[in-house]
This record gives structure tokens, C-alpha cells and sequence, in this order.
């Protein structure tokens, strides 16, 4: 199988190009000290993450609050503090995963349209993209406060396919979360899953996208 027919490639960010638990981890943990909480390990931070900013917040602090009632005055204080923490940490310890810059090269030197679609707020990521290096590959990117709804939502492709002038069937999405292949099927658009990022702990092909790599390099052989 292989997907050169294709025009756009719709990549997540986050478990898929760049890992960044060690910066998230940092500003989560800013977060929990302010409320005098132990600090998470990588390891238990790395399945809190894929639905975005705040259900990462809630899951933290139901993590190290587990007897008390998170209201939403609580939650939204310590998801502003999440967040300032956060600006300030964005791209220290973030890096790409193996064969990502390679296969950027590769893909844009076959002409492919390439967008991110993440569920990251949309203001993180042109900085870790510039700090990356990987800018100039990219013709869009939404966050998950880019629209009015976010992946598993059809929506955040359907638009991205609009604003770059291509079909769905010339379209794929990429990435390691039940949410990006969700999203691809809600679209009714073919994905691949890369085996090797978040998902919460589970299995990404249990989620049965049209491929599965377990190298991004993977992908200079697909297209």
C-alpha cells in the first residue's frame, strides 16, 4: 500500500513529530507546587495527555487531589497556571522524533502539502516550531483553540482540507492518538498511526487506521 496519490498530509504534533513530555512535565509540576503537591514523574504525566491543556490540568490535579472536589474556580486558576508555566518552558527539553527532520525534507521535496492539526492551544505552537527549525514546512496549523471543536471532531480536517484547496480522498492524517484517527474517520478520511507516542497506554491499531509505522521514517516509503 502506499499513499502517493495524496496532496496533503495532516500531521499531530505532540507524540508524532515532537515528544514533549519533559516540558510538560515541567510546567505541570510548576502547576501542582503551587498547591504544595508532589511532583509527577514523566511517566505518570505521559498518559494525561492528548485531549488537550485542561483535561491534562484535571487529570494532574484529580492525580494528586483524589479526595477533594475540583471546582471550577480550582480548575480554571490552575490551568492559568499551567499555562503561564508552560510559556515559559515550551521548547527546553521538546525534540523531534527519530527521522522526523529527514522525512520533512523528503515529503516537501515531493511536492505534498503539510499542515499540523493538534490538540496543543494554538499559541505553543509556532514557537516550538520556529525553535525546531521545521517552520517552513508547514503551509497551516490549528490548535485545539483554533476552532469550535477539536479532534476527534471532523471538523479541524474538514477545514484544513477547505483552506488548502483539497479533497478529502487527497488528504491523510498522521498520528499517534485514538483522537487523530478518530478524527480521520469521522472525516472519512484514510490515516496512519505511528505506534510510538502517547495514547494514553493503549495500543494504537486497536483503533484500526488504514496503516500503522513504528519509525516516522516509514512514511518516505508510503508517499
Amino acid at each position: 500500500m502506499n499513499f502517493k496519490e495524496k496532496e496533503l498530509i495532516i500531521f499531530d504534533f505532540d507524540g508524532t513529530l515532537i515528544n514533549s513530555i519533559p516540558d510538560l512535565t515541567l510546567a505541570v509540576n510548576k502547576m501542582l507546587s503551587h498547591y504544595k503537591r508532589e511532583s509527577l514523574s514523566i511517566e505518570q504525566v505521559t498518559p494525561f495527555i492528548g485531549n488537550g491543556a485542561l483535561p491534562l490540568v484535571r487529570r494532574a490535579l484529580e492525580f494528586t487531589m483524589p479526595n477533594q472536589n475540583l471546582s471550577d474556580s480550582l480548575l480554571n486558576e490552575a490551568f492559568d497556571i499551567y499555562l503561564a508555566a508552560y510559556k515559559e518552558v515550551t521548547c527546553i527539553d521538546t525534540f523531534m522524533y527519530p527521522g522526523v527532520l529527514d522525512t520533512l525534507i523528503d515529503l516537501d521535496s515531493k511536492g505534498y502539502k503539510m499542515a499540523i492539526c493538534t490538540n496543543k492551544p494554538f499559541g505553543f505552537i509556532e514557537p516550538i516550531l520556529d525553535k525546531l527549525e521545521i517552520t517552513k514546512f508547514f503551509k497551516s496549523w490549528i490548535g485545539e483553540d483554533s476552532l469550535s471543536e477539536k479532534k476527534p471532531s471532523a471538523v479541524p480536517l474538514l477545514h484544513l482540507t477547505k483552506e488548502l484547496q483539497t479533497s478529502l480522498e487527497k488528504s491523510i492524517m498522521v498520528g499517534d492518538s485514538k483522537n487523530d484517527i478518530l478524527a480521520a474517520r469521522n472525516a472519512k478520511m484514510e490515516s496512519i498511526g505511528v505506534s510510538y507516542g502517547y495514547n494514553y497506554n493503549e495500543n494504537i491499531a486497536d483503533y484500526k487506521p488504514t496503516v500503522v509505522v513504528d519509525n516516522f521514517a516509514e512514511l518516505q516509503a508510503l508517499f
